[in-house]
């Protein structure tokens, strides 16, 4: 039986003027999993990572952590297992050097300075971040600010990560190695994760499990090859194919090759594009 670290299932929640941010919902996540939750700006995408992290109240639905009601657990008990990173670093990092900003969570939990030395050296080299520990904060790249972002709720001891868009801001080097960094924590380390996301062509590489999120709702959700199979059907909630498969399927449909799928990596292309050559030959 699938082991399952959050459920989320609310029915509606409306922002205080009045407008429907989620509705309909009912995601799991399951433990040691890499989950993306795809949608266009203004979708629902950071609300719902908040609901998950038990910042956002007073929808109507409940949302469990290890079979609990985040909204009946005490804050330590939730951050203990869950961290969430905000879209922009700079709102998540306030101390003078990269040691102290990720020292904070074990120190605020009470742990003894040998164990937050401890801690904050293991999560820093998690995210090869281990010669920065003396750097100013301030003296740091964009994607080694988010990197320490995460260093900081590694050293908590947090099990799970919620990252919002982790690899916006960054150019496309630095959104792969951000994307390697999490797949790495997720398949050594063990930590599940849930990313929301907008970036179509980094989801099929990455995830196990992709959700549909458009105007407060899930719409699809399964594994990427599974709800990403159709461009008009993505455009309706602001959404593209992987450019890899946009070209395929317009190959497939509109010029009559007969590719028997539709791939969403390059490599997954460059094999269907070998095949079916061979079976024209043959």
């Amino acid at each position: 039986m699938d082991d399952v670290r959050i459920s989320a299932k609310i029915e509606n929640f409306r922002y205080p003027d009045g407008t429907v941010a989620l509705s309909g919902i009912d995601l799991g996540v399951v433990r040691g999993e890499f989950t993306g939750i795809l949608g266009s700006n203004g979708s629902g995408k950071t609300t719902l990572l908040k609901a998950m992290d038990g910042l956002v109240k007073g929808y109507q639905g409940e949302v469990l952590l290890d079979g609990e009601n985040v909204l009946r657990l005490h804050p330590r008990d939730i951050y203990r297992k869950v961290g969430l990173v905000f879209q922009n670093p700079d709102d998540q990092l306030f101390a003078a050097s990269v040691f102290e900003d990720a020292a904070f969570g074990p120190r605020n939990m009470g742990c003894p300075e040998p164990e937050v030395r401890e801690r904050v050296e293991a999560a820093l080299a998690s995210v090869d971040m281990a010669g920065h520990a003396a750097k100013s904060i301030h003296n740091l790249s964009y994607g080694q600010k988010k990197r320490v972002c995460i260093a900081g709720l590694l050293a908590m001891g947090h099990e799970i990560l919620l990252l919002d868009e982790p690899t916006a801001g960054l150019d496309p080097m630095g959104e792969y190695r951000m994307m390697e960094l999490l797949t790495r924590l997720n398949r050594e380390k063990g930590v599940t994760i849930v990313m929301a996301t907008h970036s179509v062509d980094l989801v099929p590489v990455f995830l196990h499990r992709l959700h549909i999120l458009s105007r407060g709702a899930l719409v699809r959700g399964g594994a990427p090859e599974e709800v990403l199979t159709a461009p008009d059907e993505l455009q309706q909630v602001k959404l593209r194919l992987p450019h890899i498969a946009e070209l395929i399927y317009r190959l497939k449909h509109e010029e009559g090759v007969p590719f028997g799928r539709i791939p969403l990596t390059i490599g997954e292309a460059r094999r269907e594009i070998v095949e079916t050559l061979g079976r024209q030959k043959g």
